[in-house]
């Protein structure tokens, strides 16, 4: 093909056209500049630090506000993310039995008791 023979176009559309292109590269632009701003943000916040360390205490202490209900069984003990212990179990007053789940972080943070029901 011959390139000697192709229209070139006026330079009055040079302009629009440069115009044009540059909406598209510019959110490109933007992006890349919001995703510099987030991993600048992550890296100053640096990595979370485990509670993991805590989770006798937190069986502990949960067990301790569960025993005002009655005899408490620990079910189980869950890292839920680095900064949240999960303490599930029982407390049973020998006339109801109820089910706990208690929230710790580096102390409680949430107690939810349910009534469980009675066998038959």
């Amino acid at each position: 093909m011959n390139t000697a023979q192709l229209p070139v176009p006026p330079r009055k559309l040079f302009l629009p056209l440069l115009a044009l292109a540059a909406f598209p590269l510019g959110g490109c632009v933007a992006g890349i500049a919001a995703s510099a701003v987030g991993m600048a943000a992550k890296a100053a916040a640096g990595t979370p630090q485990s509670n993991a360390k805590f989770s006798g205490s937190a069986a502990e202490q949960c067990s301790a506000r569960a025993a005002t209900y009655g005899t408490v069984h620990i079910i189980d003990v869950e890292q839920h993310s680095t900064s949240k212990i999960i303490v599930w179990g029982t407390a049973d007053d020998g006339k109801q039995r109820q089910s706990f789940q208690c929230d710790y972080g580096t102390k409680i943070t949430g107690f939810k008791l349910r009534p469980v029901a009675p066998s038959r």
